[in-house]
């Protein structure tokens, strides 16, 4: 049996911590607790958690600012999953929470139970294969993907994506030519059948799109639907 997954709570606010803690325990994990940003920093450099939930407003450093430096990391298999959870509930906020690469952004007050199965969610897509195993690369125009080691290469440029982004990747290319609504990306990409603000999709793509500098244009958007990646030879 597969050991649990290890969920590092960065929260200042020790009934929140607790809850939240409490909650994902509930539910099977293994959960440390950080209750500043520079404790949360200790503490993923000692032992890299399977997921982060943090909290924005820390004192020490702020929550931008160590999803910052997770994103910074060069190599893919080191991109941790985050979910932010934050009373920062303006459209702004949550739009340069997820710009700056977190993988979901669940504003205060919450529920705990909702708050459990989109850890779960995010999870599931972190570790799960393509959709379709149709053997060890997927093509499209100059990007490749190795669907064993979930290496990104454009032209044969590495290119690192967090776990969404790559989850997002794979199953835009193995529906290549086929327009995809923003909700059958979350539930396909996101693995979530919750309640969730479909710009989610937008800005994951936006951020995607950048990684991929132009190969980023092979990624079509569908005006009032949502997105698809181009065949090969279609202009």
């Amino acid at each position: 049996m597969p050991d649990p997954a290890r969920i590092l709570v960065v929260e200042d606010e020790p009934d929140v911590a607790g809850l939240v803690a409490y909650s994902l325990a509930s539910a099977g994990y293994r959960v440390e607790t950080a209750g500043d940003g520079v404790v949360a920093a200790s503490a993923i450099s000692r032992e890299r958690p399977d997921l982060i939930v943090l909290d924005l407003m820390l004192p020490g450093r702020s929550g931008f600012e160590i999803l910052s430096d997770l994103r910074s990391a060069p190599r893919p298999e080191t991109a941790v999953p985050v979910v932010v959870l934050s009373a920062r509930r303006d459209e702004a906020d949550r739009v340069e929470g997820l710009e700056r690469g977190a993988d979901d952004y669940v504003t205060k007050p919450f529920s705990p139970r909702e708050l459990v199965l989109r850890v779960a969610a995010v999870l599931r897509r972190a570790k799960a294969p393509p959709l379709e195993e149709t053997g060890r690369l997927l093509r499209g125009g100059p990007i490749r993907v190795d669907t064993d080691t979930r290496e990104v290469a454009v032209e044969g440029r590495p290119v690192p994506l967090t776990p969404t982004e790559y989850r997002l990747l794979t199953v835009l290319l193995e529906r290549s030519g086929r327009a995809q609504s923003r909700r059958a990306l979350l539930e396909a990409a996101w693995d979530v059948h919750v309640a969730i603000d479909t710009r989610t999709v937008d800005i994951h793509v936006l951020r995607l799109r950048r990684k991929l500098g132009a190969a980023g244009r092979w990624i079509e958007t569908v005006r009032g639907h949502g997105y698809r990646f181009r065949r090969e030879g279609v202009a």
